[in-house]
């Protein structure tokens, strides 16, 4: 019985240290698939913005993206590929038919890259083909190649036709490569002809997959994220700012302008481009313009409110010289549409300080100058020599006067013959 409970109480205390040295990390099982098809674009970027936080958020084994696209918008590109190098997790791209353009830029920062039969990938001449995006393309692509240890050579060749890649690409022809290319000049682990083959080359054969596609939450920000959309809703958030300031608490615009705001800022916070720090400069703005409403001053929380505005809008929009032209536009735009609807407006406090609305008229007693219409027909003394223009005593007020051409000396009787404004014409008695 003493040996029984000795073998008992030893596996027991065996499978205390099982389960001590077991491995914990349950999430670390799963592998997620992004299903990045056709036009890259902001939808696109949503999507991997959604599945990499969910993916690190979980401790993901693995990343795969699953790509085939003829290409898209470059800065797509750029933002998809920024967080593809900067995440800690193995990601590995397989192109199920081909990854042009764009689409190699993002293939080409993965760790891994596996290729179907018959896929490709390359093809990434910038449009338009000037010497600007040339070169600024090709560093990106050569960049992003350095960092995942790839032959440079080799994607500078894919964007600059010049440049060429012996046995594969002569000079003047842009590099593209097939799947077999691709493994030859280390583009390309493996041939795989479906995911199954990539998920046992890696080792994940056993993993759980979580899947990712587009969804409406995606396209919306896609969609949002379109230049003319967002110039369109970034001219709302400018024109209910100054009807806000003509109306001062109406409510309308700034239920209107709060909507394009969540609509600007949320689309942006999909794609990636918006952080906290741009909404919270907006919303210190949105606070200072209120403050300048209600407290008296002169202008300086308005100022300052607008001023927040403004940068954050352009931080969200880029903060490049594109950013500078699309905050143009936009403030153009919404001015143009301010000044239509100005007159229905009503006015605030502030609008009253900002715009000068009275004027010096005559009804009001004001005068741009003196009337000497009550001096015609009368006669006066000159003082000084009129030369044609000089000075005429009227009965103790001494006026300048002109005559009607003539040198008439001092002492001269004189009579007005006509005035118009402050000029007096005279000739002598």
């Amino acid at each position: 019985m003493r040996y029984i409970v000795k073998i008992m109480a030893a596996c027991i205390f065996i499978s205390m240290l099982t389960g001590i040295f077991k491995p914990a990390a349950v999430d670390a099982q799963q592998v997620m698939i992004i299903n990045v098809k056709g036009e890259i674009d902001g939808s696109q970027v949503a999507l991997v913005n959604r599945g990499l936080a969910e993916a690190e958020k979980s401790n993901a084994a693995a990343i795969i993206i699953e790509m085939d696209t003829f290409g898209g918008l470059v800065d797509s590109a750029v933002k998809i590929r920024d967080v593809i190098s900067q995440t800690p997790i193995t990601t590995i791209c397989y192109v199920k038919n081909r990854a042009w353009s764009a689409g190699a830029l993002i293939a080409i920062a993965h760790k891994h890259i596996a290729i179907a039969p018959g896929g490709s990938i390359g093809a990434a001449e910038p449009i338009p083909t000037t010497e600007k995006t040339i070169a600024a393309l090709k560093a990106e692509f050569a960049a992003t190649a350095n960092k995942s240890g790839r032959n440079v050579k080799v994607a500078e060749a894919m964007v600059d036709k010049t440049v060429g890649f012996p046995g594969y690409a002569e000079p003047g022809q842009i590099l593209a490569l097939t799947d077999y290319q691709a493994k030859e000049v280390g583009y390309a682990d493996i041939l795989a002809a479906d995911r199954k083959d990539v998920l046992g080359h890696y080792g994940l054969i056993d993993h759980e997959i979580v899947e990712y596609h587009i969804g409406w939450t995606e396209k919306i920000a896609g969609w949002l994220s379109d230049p003319a959309v967002k110039s369109f809703l970034v001219s709302i958030i400018f024109l209910a700012v100054f009807t806000e300031i003509k109306t001062a608490g109406m409510g309308v615009a700034a239920f209107i302008g709060l909507l394009a705001a969540m609509l600007f800022f949320g689309s942006q916070w999909l794609t990636g481009l918006a952080g906290w720090f741009e909404l919270i400069l907006f919303a210190s703005g949105v606070l200072l313009i209120l403050i300048e409403l209600f407290v008296p001053g002169f202008g300086f929380w308005g100022i300052s409110g607008v001023s927040c505005i403004l940068v954050s809008l352009f931080l969200t929009l880029g903060g490049n010289s594109t950013a500078l032209s699309l905050l143009s536009i936009s403030l153009l735009l919404a001015i143009a549409v301010f000044l239509v609807i100005l007159k229905y407006l009503p006015s605030s406090r502030l609008w009253n300080k900002l715009i000068l609305k009275d004027s010096e008229t005559i009804e009001a007693g004001f005068s741009s100058s003196h009337d000497y219409s009550a001096y015609v027909g009368r006669e006066g003394v000159v003082v000084t020599l009129l030369r044609p223009s000089g000075l005429v005593d009227f009965e103790g007020i001494q006026l300048d006067v002109i005559s009607e051409g003539q040198y008439i000396e001092p002492g001269v009787r004189v009579k007005v013959v006509s005035s118009n404004g402050s000029r007096i014409v005279v000739k002598r008695v």
